[in-house]
């Protein structure tokens, strides 16, 4: 991978397309640190640190750390993510828009742009919604019923207009830089967290037992060097998969002959990447999210059922990180039943005079894919749940906190890095650049 970044320094567009890139980047953790006015910076942080098991918990890792500090990006990339995981799903259930995905690119141009406009909706009410709760808290300052109107104004906007420069700014990216704008720029809100992360972890470490030993000496690096092994894991599951063989016949147009060569339909191990992780969090983290809202944290405030509910709830139990796992594997299944249609797929090669070899067009054709996908989709469903469950297992077992967005956080790295990684190879194959070829 360094190899391939050291390659395509010595080309000047690619030089200059790195830069432009970082400097979006640059521009990002800048706007990540200025602070939104009429917020007292403290409760806010105070207000996260007691919603950690939370889906604000959640978004406070996703956007780097910008929520907790109530900065102008603090809605980050979230409205946009959930606004695509809507737009997917609309995409199969409406006609109109399943005719636009399948105009090609002009078709999809309509869809991003609708998207956006999606995602500025949800990024307003998520503004309203979070306002709401600041001020419940006490984050909001204001003296006169006119300041606080202001500050409502104040607040919303920026938040909002935050939401929206994130979403150029991952537009400009794709049209002037390298990789996926929105992916890079999540992916920098969460490696911003690192140094916080190794710090607590530091700190972990001199904690005594009972007996004054220092346990975590052993754990927290045993810990590290299984990290390091499962991004290995995610590096080779992603890139795997299953190709199935696809023959075309022969066939003669005018005076010359078409066809006749083999090719392969390739089914990733892992095809749907972080999302079944992404939803399964999102339903996971609701309830205590919505109680969290009304002042109920487990720490005995407020309804002793509530309160016993969301101990026995909590990210740090088995019992939610067994019903965690088989939502992933759930949402894995949906996702990609949603995503890829085996009937369609087996209809596609019977037009253009491809077979499966031992397989006749038509329904034994998409019944092979179909349990051929379901046996890979199973593999990848099992592989996503234990990535993310295994910092939860391991947290529970030894005790050491803060460990269990780990998993999720390591799927998007290392799912970035690699589309990063292809997008820098197939530049640099089109530049022909000899270092790389060779």
């Amino acid at each position: 991978m360094f190899q391939i970044f050291k390659n395509a320094w010595k080309i000047a567009d690619l030089r200059k397309k790195i830069l432009y890139t970082a400097l979006i980047i640059l521009i990002f953790r800048i706007g990540s640190a200025i602070f939104v006015p009429f917020l007292d910076t403290d409760v806010v942080q105070g207000m996260l640190a007691g919603g950690e098991n939370t889906l604000l918990g959640f978004m406070d890792t996703m956007t780097g750390g910008a929520l907790g500090k109530g900065t102008l990006f603090a809605m980050s990339i979230t409205p946009y993510i959930n606004a695509s995981i809507i737009m997917q799903l609309l995409t199969v259930a409406i006609p109109v828009l399943e005719r636009l995905s399948k105009e090609g690119d002009e078709g999809r141009k309509k869809i991003n742009k609708i998207t956006k406009f999606v995602a500025l909706g949800i990024g307003m009410f998520q503004a309203v919604a979070f306002y709401i709760t600041l001020r419940n808290n006490g984050a909001v300052s204001y003296t006169e019923n006119f300041d606080g109107f202001l500050a409502m104004i104040t607040i919303v906007g920026c938040f909002t207009a935050g939401a929206s420069l994130i979403i150029w700014l991952g537009d400009q990216i794709n049209e002037k830089g390298i990789g996926n704008g929105i992916s890079i720029i999540l992916f920098a809100g969460i490696v911003s967290r690192l140094p916080i992360d190794m710090m607590n972890l530091g700190r972990q470490m001199s904690i005594q037992d009972s007996s004054g030993f220092h346990r975590n000496f052993i754990l927290i690096p045993l810990y590290i060097v299984l990290y390091v092994a499962m991004i290995g894991l995610v590096v080779l599951m992603t890139n795997a998969e299953r190709r199935i063989p696809v023959q075309y016949a022969k066939r003669v147009v005018g005076r010359k002959m078409y066809g006749g060569q083999s090719s392969h339909i390739p089914i990733k191990v892992a095809m749907a990447g972080v999302m079944p992780i992404i939803f399964a969090m999102s339903i996971m983290s609701l309830p205590q999210t919505i109680l969290f809202f009304f002042g109920i944290d487990g720490t005995g405030g407020g309804s002793v059922f509530w309160n016993n509910f969301l101990r026995y709830f909590n990210q740090g139990t088995w019992l939610y990180a067994v019903i965690y796992f088989f939502l992933i594997i759930f949402f894995n299944y949906f996702y990609i039943s949603i995503q890829y249609n085996p009937i369609e797929i087996a209809n596609n090669l019977k037009k253009n005079n491809g077979a499966i070899p031992g397989y006749r067009p038509g329904k034994p054709t998409s019944d092979f894919i179909h349990n051929s996908l379901s046996k890979i989709t199973l593999i990848g469903a099992i592989f996503l749940g234990f990535v993310a469950i295994f910092p939860i297992a391991f947290s529970n077992i030894t005790g050491i906190a803060g460990m269990s967005m780990g998993g999720t956080t390591m799927l998007i790295v290392v799912g970035v890095a690699l589309e990063t990684v292809r997008s820098l190879e197939s530049q640099m194959m089109m530049r022909h650049h000899k270092g790389f070829l060779e």
